[in-house]
C-alpha cells in the first residue's frame, strides 16, 4: 500500500492514509476502459430518431398517372421512395444503443481508471471540501490553494454549496461517491477525493 498525504483546503497537512493496492494499484486494462466508456456514451444517446416509410407519408392515395401510354415507368403512388416527397428506404427508426456491461467489468474498469490516475500522481486527497456559501469565488480560493485547474471532485453525500460553486466552471465537476464512473474519472486531469469518499471507494472496490 502506498501512503499518501491528506491536506486541508489550504493545502496544509491533515494526516495521511494508505491507498489499497487492490483499488489504486491494479493493472490498467485499456481495452476494458474503452469498452466501458463506449457503453457509457452509447447509453446517453436518446435513440428517438425516426424516418417515414412509404406507408407513413401522407397523401398518395390516387394513382399519379395512367398505367400505359406515357412512356414512363408504372407508378401506383406519388409517395414512392423513388419520387420527391415519398417515403424513405432503410432510414433510421427508434432503437436503443445500450451495450451490456456487467458489474464485474464495471468495477474492474473503475479500478483501472483509479489506478491510472494514481500512477500518474493525479490524485489529490482533501480532508474536507465543504464551502461556507454557494459562491464560485469561494471554490476558486480552494482550487487555487490546492493547485487545481481541471478536476473531478468526488465527495460523500450531496454538498449543495460545493455543487453550486462549481457548476459555472467548465473545468470542474462535482460527483457524489455513489455516482463515480470511469468516463468522468478519465475526462479530467486531476481527481480530488475527500477522506470519507476515499473510505467508501476502498470499501466497495476493495472487496
Amino acid at each position: 500500500m502506498a501512503t499518501v498525504e491528506i491536506v486541508d483546503k489550504e493545502r496544509k497537512a491533515a494526516g495521511s492514509v494508505e491507498l489499497p493496492d487492490a483499488v489504486f494499484g491494479a493493472e490498467v486494462k485499456t481495452h476494458l476502459l474503452q469498452h466501458v466508456v463506449t457503453a457509457q456514451l452509447a447509453a446517453r444517446r436518446a435513440g428517438t430518431h425516426d424516418t417515414k416509410t412509404r406507408k407513413d407519408v401522407s397523401g398518395g392515395g390516387k394513382k399519379p398517372f395512367r398505367q400505359k401510354g406515357t412512356g414512363r415507368a408504372r407508378m401506383g403512388t406519388s409517395r414512392s421512395p423513388l419520387l420527391r416527397g415519398g417515403g424513405t428506404v432503410f432510414g433510421p427508426h427508434p432503437r436503443g444503443y445500450g451495450l451490456k456491461v456487467n458489474r464485474k467489468e464495471m468495477r474492474a474498469a473503475l479500478r483501472s481508471a483509479l489506478s491510472a490516475r494514481a500512477k500518474e500522481n493525479r490524485i489529490v486527497l482533501v480532508d474536507d471540501l465543504s464551502l461556507p456559501s454557494p459562491k464560485t469565488r469561494e471554490f476558486l480560493k480552494v482550487a487555487s490553494a490546492l493547485g487545481l485547474t481541471n478536476a473531478l471532485l468526488v465527495v460523500d453525500g450531496s454538498p449543495e454549496n460545493l455543487a453550486l460553486g462549481v457548476r459555472n466552471l467548465k473545468g470542474f465537476k462535482t460527483l457524489p461517491v455513489t455516482a463515480l464512473n470511469v468516463y468522468d474519472v478519465l475526462s479530467y486531469e486531476q481527481l480530488v477525493l475527500t477522506r470519507t469518499a476515499l473510505e467508501k471507494i476502498s470499501e466497495v472496490l476493495g472487496k
